[in-house]
Order: structure tokens, then C-alpha cells, then sequence
């Protein structure tokens, strides 16, 4: 096992006092792991994408507010929540799309409000277990919707994925690459082909990176290949990750999702959003209501060049998602089963489902 495979994207350093990261901006030439343990670290990890992808932000956000408030002098409960209050708005500041962030930390602030009049100390006791367990439960869902989309894979199938859903979107195993992983461990063989996502290359750099680090057969294309590997008949199945599905089915995802999603449709191959209930945002009734974070223009003028590659006086859009239509979508792999149109209905019954698991 490589020392990637044996690292958590996010995790608790030996002591618990810092949060622990792979730093994905520096892969994947260089594997580092950084200890970060003040607000402004923690913001600037997610918000530049040291951390990123959907669940491992959200893991993240929930050790961040526990450290930000781990050292707090706050002598009355009340003051203690007023300093969380504040690191809780400022960290959640730093990415406005990705919904597991804003249910991280709604959750956080769930156990300091169940333990009024409580002392200081029992409030940061509370917060540390609790950002223990959604890191367990990061871990276990992740496996959970690997062993769903696994079901999806044929032995030899070609599978296109976009952007990265894998391992360093997660804490361990990822969502669109779970299935891979588990179907690999099942004896099945697959080739996946991995579109390099531009702006920011998280297919060419990091899904590419993890696939062959665990030695999954891959092959990197160039976005707009992807018409053409699917008419070859290379393709069998799409699977992609999601920041933000609302309560019919329709997701954000990395900027260029849409489309695969229409060539798909239209080339007649299966496409797989997977990714945990807590990705699904049953407070936004359809994609209408998904807000589309807009990054800074250098990304795509100048970042991974020696000179800059698009005239100064140009305007530059570069969204980083966009919203894919749920008529365009097969089914939605979470960790508590596939859903499938109309996913109303189908969405509310998996809910259902973790309502009765977790009562048991």
C-alpha cells in the first residue's frame, strides 16, 4: 500500500490539535501533508482548494470550528457560543456552493445549542466527539456508496468520470470513485477514462493521480474529447460526484458536468451521480436555486502558463459548477441505496430509510 493509500485526505493530526491535509494544490507533483491550526489556515485550505470536494470540506469545517473554539478562555456558556458563532460565519464564508460545508457546520452548532448551560469545557468535549463521528461516518458512507455503485459495474466496462469524486474528495474511498475501488476490489477489471476538468486540471492532476497510485488502468482526456471516446463505444458508464443536488435531482457539479451529462444522453450510456444524503439539499426545491461560486479570471488566463494566453482586455467567465438537469441523470448513488426518477419520491424514501436505520 502506497503512502497516499495510507494517508486520510482530512483527518485529525496525532494529538488533535490541528487538522490534518493532503494539500492538493501541489499534487501531482509533490505529495505533502501540511498540519494547519489557526481560522485564517483553515479558511485559506478550503477556500484554495487544499481541501476540496464536497464531504472531505465538510469534514474538514467540522474539525476547523472545534480547533477554532479548542483553546477558547470563554468563561460562560454564552460567551463560548458567541465565539463559535463567529468562526462558524467566517469559515463558512470561504466556499458558497459546496452544501456539505454550511451541514458541517449547522451540525456543529446543533451540539453547542443541545448543550446550553453547559460549562465551556463540556461544549468543546461535545464538538470534538461530534467532529470525530462525522469523520467515522465520512469513512463508512463513502464504502456504503461504493458497494450500491459497484452493482452498476460490468467486468471490462469503460467508465468516464469528471473532475475528482475520489479518495481526496473524501476522507477514504471518494463517492463517484468508490464504486471503482470497490469493484476493483470484487475482481472486477475496468479502464477509466478521466477528463482533465479545466480550469483547475482536478482530473488530469488528482483523480488521475489517486486511479493509477491504486492501480486502476486510466487514461487521461482533454475535455472536449469526450464526445469522441464515447461514439468509439469506449464508454459504458458515467460516474460523477456533486457539491449541492437539490430535492428533484438536480446537481451541481464541476464546471462542464452539463455537458458530459448531454453527451451521455445522447450516446445512449448510463449516468451515475453518487454522492451521501447529506449532499442532498432538500431546503432548494430545483437547480434554480443552487448559487454558482464565480472564481477569480487568472485561473483560466494565466495560472498554468509561462504568459498569459488570453488578451488583457477580454472579459473571462469561470464559474466552478454548473447545474445538470435531473432528466438527464440515471440515478443518484448515495449511501443508502440508488434513486432513480422521479426522484421526489425516490430521494424521500432513501431519507426514510436513514430516518429508520438510525432510530433501530
Amino acid at each position: 500500500m502506497t503512502t497516499f493509500e495510507k494517508t486520510n485526505t482530512v483527518d485529525f493530526n496525532e494529538d488533535k490539535t490541528a487538522l490534518r491535509i493532503i494539500d492538493q494544490t501541489r499534487l501531482p507533483g509533490t505529495f505533502v501533508v501540511e498540519d494547519l491550526r489557526t481560522p485564517e489556515e483553515f479558511w485559506d485550505a478550503i477556500y484554495h482548494l487544499k481541501v476540496r470536494g464536497a464531504p472531505a470540506i465538510g469534514v474538514a469545517a467540522a474539525i476547523s470550528v472545534y480547533l477554532c473554539v479548542r483553546e477558547s478562555q470563554a468563561e460562560t456558556y454564552e460567551a463560548f457560543c458567541a465565539e463559535f458563532d463567529k468562526h462558524k460565519t467566517y469559515l463558512a464564508s470561504s466556499r458558497p456552493t459546496a452544501v456539505n460545508l454550511f451541514w458541517a457546520l449547522n451540525r456543529m452548532e446543533e451540539v453547542v445549542r443541545a448543550h446550553e448551560g453547559a460549562t465551556p469545557a463540556q461544549v468543546k468535549q461535545a464538538l470534538y466527539e461530534a467532529a470525530e463521528e462525522i469523520l467515522r461516518k465520512d469513512i463508512e458512507s463513502c464504502r456504503r456508496i461504493g458497494e450500491y455503485g459497484s452493482e452498476c459495474i460490468q467486468d471490462g466496462d469503460g467508465i468516464l468520470t469528471h473532475c475528482n469524486a475520489g479518495r481526496l474528495a473524501t476522507v477514504q474511498y471518494g463517492t463517484a470513485l468508490s464504486p471503482i475501488y470497490i469493484a476493483k476490489e470484487q475482481g472486477k477489471t475496468v479502464k477509466v477514462y478521466t477528463d482533465e476538468t479545466r480550469p483547475l486540471l482536478q482530473g488530469a492532476r488528482l483523480s488521475a493521480f489517486e486511479l493509477s497510485q491504486s492501480g486502476v488502468d486510466t487514461t487521461v482526456l482533454c475535455d472536449n474529447m469526450a464526445a469522441s471516446t464515447m461514439k468509439s463505444g469506449k464508454v459504458q458508464l458515467v460516474l460523477v460526484g456533486a457539491d449541492r443536488i437539490a430535492a428533484n435531482g438536480d446537481f451541481a457539479n464541476k464546471i462542464g458536468t452539463c455537458g458530459v451529462a448531454i453527451m451521455a444522453k445522447h450516446f445512449g450510456i448510463p449516468f451515475y451521480v453518487c454522492a451521501p444524503l447529506s449532499t442532498i439539499d432538500l431546503g432548494t426545491a430545483n437547480g434554480d436555486g443552487i448559487v454558482i461560486e464565480q472564481r477569480n479570471p487568472d485561473e483560466v488566463t494565466t495560472m498554468w502558463y509561462k504568459e498569459r494566453m488570453a488578451p488583457e482586455n477580454v472579459h473571462v467567465l469561470n464559474p466552478a459548477f454548473d447545474v445538470t438537469d435531473n432528466e438527464l441523470v440515471s440515478g443518484i448513488i448515495t449511501d443508502y441505496g440508488i434513486a432513480r426518477a422521479p426522484f421526489d419520491k425516490s430521494i424521500a424514501e432513501l431519507f426514510a430509510k436513514k430516518e429508520a436505520e438510525e432510530a433501530r
